[in-house]
């Protein structure tokens, strides 16, 4: 079988799934995107709430497509919107939003400096080298290029960091995955009254001054991560310090051993 005809076949199954017909723009992006360079073979298998395990490679860091298109369609992006897509990943949904928005107008971080490499790579495989992908803290947004019409945040949240949503246009929309375990893919808008949504409540609780205005679900993705626990980085601050120390050797500075200390509260 060729890959218009499976490429056919898994926009079929992915209707079905979801329970309803795809929007168009997400539909022909869908049909112009080939998963080929964003998918590895050596992946394991995706469950039904979106998650695609993994250790290491490519596998634990690309989502079922299902999850992908419920994501995309809550965004409502259309050409020439300005989007920020915090979590790169493998760059399978970036590439469909610069598809639907233009590869210009899109721009992706992530905290970890492979899954940057990585997504740089398929991208520019897939042909949408016009797309900027950034090593960045993903909680800090990318300020150069705000303010912007749509946010993606492919990471679970109870709600999105404040410099994501300073970063939005009046008229925008972030969509993330709301929750701690297994979350529901929200999507929020400012709310001119400065009111949360009237009938938000607990983890289904929309920040001060937006609005949930869709939900689709269940998902589950990676919480997101803070500056230090990437893949790569060790966590603890001590082992981390000490292997500095005998990679320094002699040349380290005096006394580094003690930088730890808050001095302020010893003096």
């Amino acid at each position: 079988m060729d890959e218009a005809s499976l490429r056919a076949d898994m926009i079929e199954g992915l209707e079905h799934q979801i329970g309803e017909t795809l929007d168009e723009p997400v539909l022909a992006a869908l049909q112009r995107v080939s998963r080929d360079p964003f998918v590895d073979d050596a992946s394991t298998a995706v469950d039904e709430t979106g998650w695609r395990g993994g250790s290491g490679g490519n596998g634990d860091r690309s989502l079922a497509p299902a999850t992908v298109v419920r994501l995309i369609s809550a965004l409502d992006a259309g050409e020439g919107d300005e989007v920020l897509v915090v979590g790169a990943g493998v760059g399978y949904s970036v590439a469909l939003l610069a598809e639907i928005a233009g590869a210009r107008h899109v721009h992706a971080v992530d905290i970890d400096r492979e899954a940057v490499a990585i997504a740089r790579s398929n991208l520019s495989t897939a042909g949408y080298d016009a797309v900027l992908v950034d090593r960045r803290d993903g909680a800090n947004g990318l300020p150069e290029y705000a303010p912007y019409d749509r946010v993606l945040l492919e990471a679970g949240v109870v709600e999105p960091p404040r410099a994501l949503r300073e970063q939005l246009a009046d008229d925008g929309r972030i969509v993330y995955p709301r929750g701690t375990a297994v979350q529901t893919i929200a999507a929020i808008e400012p709310d001119p009254s400065g009111n949360a949504s009237d009938d938000a409540t607990d983890d289904d609780t929309a920040p001060t001054g937006f609005r949930t205005v869709e939900t689709a679900g269940p998902a589950r993705l990676q919480p997101m991560l803070a500056d230090g626990e990437q893949r790569g980085v060790e966590r603890n601050r001590t082992r981390r310090e000490d292997a500095e120390r005998a990679e320094q050797g002699h040349f380290a500075r005096h006394g580094w051993e003690q930088n730890w200390i808050d001095w302020d509260d010893r003096l």
